[in-house]
């Protein structure tokens, strides 16, 4: 695995590259027309690089894309991190035709090195630092020698690739990733063998050749806006705001159990659709599924669309149950929106069509979509075939006694699931809208119908037991 991503990784190393090109050219054609400004977007790289950095990077690129930006920034200070995490970052970077950047602020080590060579341009401030970039493992022990070698004689078999646009970055970032590799221009020895290269911003930015060439940096600078007038001109840019909103590694906790969040809201707002009124069950599923969608948007994955088609799901199956029993379509239609915008919400969609359509795409969001539903359905069937007779399905069925103070909710009768109440006839006190409550020889219950909606002060007829409530027929006269 590790070394399958390696390959992918350097593949994308190479498009990067021929991406880049394309968003210098675009650059180049807005500066030309008058009062024309460069959007820049600065995405901050901080700390180690984890599931928080993907987050933020993927979020910032789909904005970025989604508005046209014409170059990203990456302001990087990381000591490293996961090469998992690693590869998946820079693969995001190539799926952005503008031009990638990266101001080194003031480390960009060993993974941070990778992702900033994945981009078009390095920058550092004048203390920054990039190199030591070998792989290890995540206990700190280096990877088996025969998969190391593997990977590193693909990483020689992808330098004639990475070489033609510029003529040492390849070299470089090989001496940073192989101990044994002697990076040599001319006849200075840059690096020696036996150990991993790091460059300081001096270092980075020396020129070497005929013609003279920067060996990895492309200027040294105070701050970003420094780089920027030194790369537009003073006021020929805007730097577009890019907030990180949320605790990304909140969105990293609540990322990891979508699933439960998403089954357990479900299941909650089942619940409430078997009860009368509103309370703390749909409440609590409402919460659940918004902090769902929330972990989703901050992840990078959902944007605001699987919400809105979300709640209009919701809308259509009320619609069905309260106004249009029995239709089945509309409530079926609502259903296939709710599933729909869930898995949407996991999906990797990227704007300006970024997306690459594939199995690999769904499969993920499958998963979680189908985890989130066993635990609804599991819950459910728990619920109502489980705990038949218990205190809990009484709170959720049984109101309070009115009036008779010698019959209680704990009445032999509500005990036995009230099987004796079939064939009774009783007063509505609150609308079935189909569910609500009636009122049998002083006792409050709650009951629905399986057809149409039943008024209040209506005469109804228990015709059998359901799984929360009795189920009722309007007596006619």
């Amino acid at each position: 695995m590790l070394l399958h991503r390696t390959y992918l990784a350097l593949l994308t190393l190479s498009l990067a590259f021929i991406s880049g090109a394309r968003g210098q050219e675009a650059v180049s054609e807005k500066l030309s027309g008058e009062n024309a400004l460069v959007d820049v977007y600065v995405i901050p790289i901080n700390d180690m690089i984890g599931k928080p950095n993907l987050y933020i990077l993927r979020r910032g690129l789909k904005e970025a894309i989604a508005n046209d930006v014409e170059m990203v920034i990456l302001d990087m200070d990381t000591p490293g991190g996961r090469v998992d995490v690693c590869l998946d970052m820079m693969k995001a970077l190539d799926r952005f035709d503008g031009i990638t950047a990266t101001y080194v602020n003031e480390d960009a080590i060993s993974a941070g090195s990778f992702i900033a060579a994945s981009t078009e341009e390095i920058y550092f401030a004048p203390r920054g630092k990039i190199g030591a970039s070998a792989v290890i493992q995540g206990t700190g022990e280096d990877v088996p020698e025969t998969a190391r070698q593997k990977i590193e004689s693909y990483l020689r078999a992808n330098i004639r690739v990475m070489t033609e646009d510029d003529p040492y970055r390849s070299d470089v970032i090989r001496a940073m990733l192989d101990a044994d590799f002697e990076l040599k221009i001319g006849e200075e020895i840059i690096k020696p063998k036996g150990e991993l290269l790091t460059l300081t911003a001096k270092e980075a930015v020396k020129e070497y050749g005929d013609p003279l060439q920067p060996l990895l940096g492309a200027g040294i600078y105070e701050s970003i806006e420094d780089l920027l007038d030194a790369k537009f001109g003073a006021g020929k840019y805007q730097i577009k705001d890019f907030k990180v909103t949320y605790s990304e590694e909140l969105a990293k906790w609540m990322n990891t159990f979508a699933p439960a969040l998403m089954g357990i809201g479900l299941l909650l707002l089942f619940v409430e659709f078997k009860t009368p009124g509103f309370g703390v069950f749909g409440i609590g599923g409402i919460v659940l599924i918004a902090i769902f969608f929330i972990a989703q948007y901050i992840a990078g994955l959902a944007g605001n669309e699987p919400i809105i088609f979300f709640v209009l799901g919701v809308v259509l199956v009320l619609v069905e149950l309260l106004f249009f029993p029995g239709i089945i379509f509309v409530a079926a239609s609502g259903l296939c929106l709710i599933m729909g915008s869930l898995l949407w919400a996991m999906i990797d969609y990227w704007p300006g069509g970024k997306t690459e359509i594939s199995v690999d795409l769904l499969i993920d969001p499958l998963m979680n979509l189908i985890l989130g539903m066993s635990i609804a359905v599991f819950g459910a069937l728990v619920i109502s075939r489980f705990l038949k007779g218990s205190w809990m399905e009484r709170q959720l069925v049984l109101a309070d006694a009115v009036g008779a103070p010698a019959t209680t909710t704990d009445s032999p009768q509500a005990t036995d699931g009230f099987v004796e109440l079939i064939g009774k006839t009783g007063r509505v006190i609150a609308p079935l809208h189909p569910a609500g409550r009636i009122e049998i020889d002083g006792i409050r219950y709650t009951a629905s119908c399986g057809v149409g909606v039943i008024e209040k002060g209506a005469t109804v007829q228990v015709v059998s037991q359901g799984d929360f409530d009795l189920i009722v027929e309007e007596v006619t006269t």
